[in-house]
């Protein structure tokens, strides 16, 4: 009974709120929804438009791969209701901490947002070395890396980051301002793209749109999906089996909506502007994606598209247009700069949510003159420099869908949660269909998640069990709420 007392203790919306008041530790609010928008249009929208797209039509799902983005993006639009329900409700920093810790309790709040730091701190590392990559090819020479004996060091991302690092730390809105300009960059290039690309269109190359199943090189043993394993299917690309793991694969590039979350305690009228934010930069990023993916399967067949190498470049250099490979680099460029700082921003929120709660030093909560976590902004960029300077992830990118996708089901299951617990409190924004739609978006997100592999499972659940041991060995014993029982008992009572 000692172990598991208080591990369930849900930290009130009320308490939560107040908490943004504290004066050492408040960020500043100036951010608009149109703020909002363009932080989540700058994290969805980068290279994975100009590469994922070819590399998944050619080796996965072939025509198909457009589909493939809309079931991953009526995955995300559903669990964009639940996030949008939560944000207007709690417009505190944290997102899924934040909201988990007001629902499920403790332990499933802490876990959550160890989870939510191995997402971030790899999607900024891994989208901060594919920024090195583009930065060589528009400098037009090898990709910019130190060679030290046996050891590499990627000098190019530690660049980007070290750069976005003291963009955070100058200010929010600033950070905004600049986003707003790389957004409309990469905007131009991929409008470029697609009136270039609808020039070499061809209606019979999306023929066959689901092209038939054949096995895939990576037919069995850890390198296959759950699913596949499960039913026995083995690995296959293409056929239906190709379009689900397609979907799963493709939603890594909507990865960052929720990002829009996180900011909720910086954000004027949060009530009205994050919900507008979340579902306004969806709406866009989903047009953009399947109007990319079906011209570039019309461009060329999706069987010249085979090479795992293949981009969008490649479907232009085909038709003979290698300029377009210099614009498509720029384009990157731009977009995987306000990836990098988009999900160091949401790194930082949910650190910093953690923090002022306790489970992590309550120090590293303290904002400077600018109203920003300086000292959270320096560690997670120190981290962040040190991962993508001499750490070649690999496979471990998908380790960034699981942990989103986790988030993802505990958020759309904590919404009826807290409906029916706290059905007095002020919603900015409803769910239409509760318990329905919440259901149907936690069944969604699961079902991606069956379709990533078992290497990405193992390596998942082994994170976790460091963060359980992180959480009894330190957070549970320096937890502020559990420092004020009576109080925070008193206020987690249901009205009824």
């Amino acid at each position: 009974m000692a172990i598991t007392s208080g591990l369930f203790r849900t930290k009130s919306v009320e308490q939560s709120i107040r908490d943004t008041d504290d004066p050492d530790s408040k960020l500043r609010k100036d951010l608009t929804a149109k703020d909002l928008t363009v932080f989540g249009v700058a994290v969805v929208i980068g290279a994975g438009i100009f590469t994922l797209t070819a590399r998944t039509a050619g080796t996965v799902a072939g025509p198909s791969v457009s589909l493939a983005f809309v079931f991953a993006a009526i995955a995300c639009g559903l669990t964009a209701l639940c996030y949008a329900e939560f944000a207007s409700t709690v417009p505190v920093a944290g997102s899924a901490y934040t909201f988990a810790y007001a629902t499920f309790g403790e332990i499933i709040a802490w876990i959550i947002g160890w989870d939510l730091i191995l997402e971030f701190a790899l999607a900024v590392s891994v989208v901060a070395k594919g920024w090195s990559q583009y930065l060589g090819e528009v400098l037009g020479s090898r990709p910019p890396i130190l060679e030290l004996g046996s050891i590499h060091f990627d000098w190019g991302a530690v660049l980007i980051i070290a750069a976005v690092g003291l963009l955070l730390a100058t200010g929010t809105k600033l950070s905004s301002q600049v986003s707003a300009v790389a957004v409309a960059i990469k905007l131009a290039v991929i409008a470029l793209v697609l009136v270039v690309g609808a020039t070499y269109f061809k209606a019979s190359n999306l023929t066959p749109f689901i092209p038939p199943a054949q096995p895939s090189e990576q037919a069995g043993g850890v390198h296959q999906s759950l699913f596949s394993f499960l039913t026995g299917s083995g690995g296959t690309s293409f056929g239906w089996y190709g379009l689900l793991a397609a979907a799963s694969l493709v939603f890594f590039a909507f990865i960052g909506f929720d990002v829009v979350a996180t900011t909720a305690e910086e954000v004027k009228n949060p009530q009205r502007n994050v919900p507008r934010g979340i579902f306004g930069s969806l709406a866009i990023v989903t047009v953009l994606y399947v109007a990319v993916s079906i011209v570039l399967t019309g461009m060329v067949p999706y069987t010249a598209l085979s090479n795992g190498n293949a981009t969008l470049a490649t479907a232009f250099a085909l038709h003979g247009d290698m300029w377009v490979k210099n614009i498509i680099s720029v384009g990157a460029l731009a977009g995987l700069s306000t990836v990098v700082m988009v999900m160091f921003l949401g790194q930082t929120r949910v650190l910093f949510a953690m923090s002022r709660d306790g489970l992590l030093p309550r120090s590293l909560a303290h904002t400077g003159k600018h109203g920003t976590p300086v000292r959270l902004t320096v560690i997670v960029g120190i981290v962040c420099a040190l991962l993508a300077g001499f750490v070649d992830f690999g496979t471990l990118e998908e380790m960034v869908n699981i942990g989103t996708l986790v988030a993802f089901v505990l958020v759309s299951i904590g919404v009826p949660i807290l409906r029916r617990t706290r059905p007095d409190l002020k919603r900015g924004f409803r769910v239409p269909l509760v318990p329905f739609i919440p259901i149907l978006a936690a069944l969604s997100c699961f079902w991606l998640m069956l379709n990533l592999s078992i290497e990405t499972w193992l390596r998942f659940v082994i994170w976790m069990a460091v963060g359980v041991i992180v959480y009894f060995a330190y957070s549970r014993k320096h937890s502020v709420l559990r420092k004020q029982p009576a109080v925070a008992e008193q206020e987690s009572i249901p009205v009824r």
